[in-house]
């Protein structure tokens, strides 16, 4: 049972940027890549030293694994669709700092868009707040978040193309 329905009020976040790389292979490099090189601490947001319990590669519908965040928190993450070479969505749920007592959980997807000889790579974290949490959501944790992912995917394309140039 999917996390997020359509009668659910959430709250999106989105950033895009372009990488110098064909869709394959930014998509062949962000999806095993090490969180805690691109998840650093950021203002109030944890980074991410490294996963626990995952399920094998992460590479088909089901696969899940732990986060462990620098805080000491976790988070349960599990992988819900997977186009190769082209997108994948993940669900985060089970929180243990003080985003669960905010959200229920979020839905995040990459999509990797073919641009002229590159890519854009979209990245959407959709927040479900937990009752009487979403303008606490929209307004105050958003506009932090999506300067925190902006942060990460900056990082995210510095591996994509980096690793393309070896």
């Amino acid at each position: 049972m999917a996390l997020i329905s359509g009668s659910d009020r959430t709250v999106p976040v989105t950033v895009q940027a372009r990488a110098e790389v064909g869709p394959a292979t930014a998509f062949a490099v962000v999806v095993p890549i090490d969180l805690s090189v691109v998840f650093r601490r950021w203002g109030p947001f944890p980074g991410v030293r490294g996963v626990r319990n995952q399920t094998g590669p992460w590479d088909r519908v089901g696969a899940s694994r732990n986060p462990d965040l620098t805080d000491g928190s976790t988070a349960t993450e599990a992988l819900t669709e997977y186009e190769p070479g082209h997108s994948f969505a993940y669900e985060l749920t089970g929180f243990t700092n003080s985003v669960g007592r905010l959200v229920s959980g979020v839905r995040g997807e990459w999509t990797f868009t073919p641009d002229g000889d590159g890519t854009v790579i979209r990245w959407t974290y959709e927040f479900k707040p937990r009752p009487a949490r979403h303008a606490l959501i929209g307004l105050g944790l958003a506009p932090l978040w999506r300067r925190y992912m902006r942060s990460a995917l900056t990082r995210t394309i510095t591996a994509v193309e980096s690793a393309a140039s070896t």
